[in-house]
């Protein structure tokens, strides 16, 4: 099953930037840290996109320090940032969320569309039996 989301649309997405900046595709040095307040899910360190909050706290009405992780490089920052900064940031990780969630949803459904068939062969074939249950 071919999921539209995760390692191979991210890589696919980072090729076509690639190509786009006339990069040569097949080298391995990594594109420059683009990260702004406005882009919070992006590492400034290896430009994956699935960086997340650990922990967070106010630092007064309208500002939040917050603990950052992105999981591909194993990077921890801390800073403090503007409520609507954040806002933006939220809005970005429950589109993830969603995407993760479809993506779930559709991996469950091929999974029992799986079992299911694999069941009626079996039945079919005479494996299963009603003493079987």
């Amino acid at each position: 099953m071919d999921l539209p989301h995760g390692n191979a649309r991210r890589n696919l997405s980072v090729e076509l930037e690639r190509r786009a900046l006339g990069l040569d595709t097949a080298a391995r040095t990594r594109l420059p840290a683009r990260r702004t307040d406005a882009d919070l899910h992006i590492c400034s360190s290896c430009d994956s996109h699935l960086v997340h909050p650990l922990d967070w706290e106010p630092v007064d009405e309208t500002h939040w320090r917050v603990e950052l992780h992105c999981p591909d490089c194993d990077r921890y920052t801390e800073d403090v940032y503007e409520q609507t900064v954040l806002d933006r940031f939220d809005v970005i990780l429950d589109d993830a969320t969603e995407s993760l969630l479809d993506d779930l949803s559709r991996l469950q459904r091929s999974n029992m569309e799986d079992e299911v068939e694999r069941f009626v062969r079996a039945v079919n074939a005479g494996q299963i039996l009603p003493e079987d249950f």
